[in-house]
């Protein structure tokens, strides 16, 4: 068997963290509807950022015009896809303690990860994914088979063979999505892998739109154009100007120094090249 590149305590700790978000968001249901869902999960962007700081091997810190380029992105999203929410969010305290532990865990998931793979370069997507998966297994199996979910399970998919397909299919489906953000964070980073799939959710209520011809408001027009701003914003370059060089420092005639004076510049020019330890 092939020797994983990090120690199964950290796939441990990522499964924990997964399982826990996965089980807070849908748990979350009880106590709060879809819209008020919705809201608090489209601004999963900004815990991700804040939370980079924090992660050992990473502390990252992002300018300030990126914090307000994930703002407009939130609030455009929330308004675009609470324009035709049939009812209002409703709220209640349980509800909002689940669905907030929930984005905690997942802006540390994310940032994690990115950790991971700047500490242990040749960590691979495919390795984090199945021994993530892996570990996690006897931690559902378990409550599964004490519950007698995973009989109810077994029994639902024998009257209903087609359910089989629809989970291969899932899986699979699954998988690449995993891979694909898997290997946005290790290259982009985990603030701008949760900006992307963010802007996607946007790109995917405008598609159903398009292609189903919904009627549209002032509030889909108003997080559209929010949503433009913060990705335009997020695109641009930073307008920093290059040094200049003086003129004047560029004839100046610097005195003739020994050999002995040369090999001295030279040996500290190599010890400031070394990495820092």
């Amino acid at each position: 068997m092939k020797q994983t590149v990090n120690p199964w305590k950290t796939y441990v700790k990522l499964s924990a963290v997964l399982m826990g978000s996965h089980g807070l968001t849908k748990g979350s249901l009880a106590y709060l509807n879809y819209p008020a869902q919705i809201m608090f999960k489209s601004t999963k962007l900004l815990p991700v950022m804040i939370m980079g700081a924090f992660i050992p091997g990473l502390r990252r810190k992002y300018p300030f015009h990126e914090y307000i380029s994930a703002l407009l992105l939130v609030v455009g999203l929330i308004l675009f896809t609470l324009a035709d929410a049939q009812t209002s969010p409703n709220f209640s305290i349980i509800g909002i303690i689940m669905i907030s532990g929930a984005l905690i865990m997942d802006a540390f998931l994310g940032n994690f990860q990115e950790a991971i793979f700047n500490m242990n370069p040749d960590t691979t997507q495919m390795e984090m994914l199945f021994c993530s998966t892996v570990v996690g297994v006897p931690f559902l199996l378990v409550p599964m088979i004490l519950t007698g979910e995973l009989v109810r399970a077994w029994n639902s998919c024998s009257q209903h063979p087609y359910v089989y397909g629809v989970l291969v299919f899932e899986a699979m489906a699954t998988f690449i999505g995993q891979v694909s953000v898997l290997s946005l964070i290790a290259i982009f980073g985990a603030a701008t892998t949760a900006m992307i799939t963010t802007a996607r959710k946007a790109v995917t209520l405008l598609l159903s739109y398009m292609i189903f011809t919904k009627p549209s408001t002032e509030q889909h027009g108003s997080g559209l154009l929010l949503i433009a701003m913060g990705i335009i914003l997020k695109i641009l370059p930073d307008s920093k100007p290059a040094p200049r060089i003086p003129v004047s420092n560029v004839n100046v005639k610097h005195p003739k120094t020994s050999s002995n004076e040369m090999e001295s510049v030279e040996v500290e020019e190599d010890e400031e090249r070394k990495p820092i330890v």
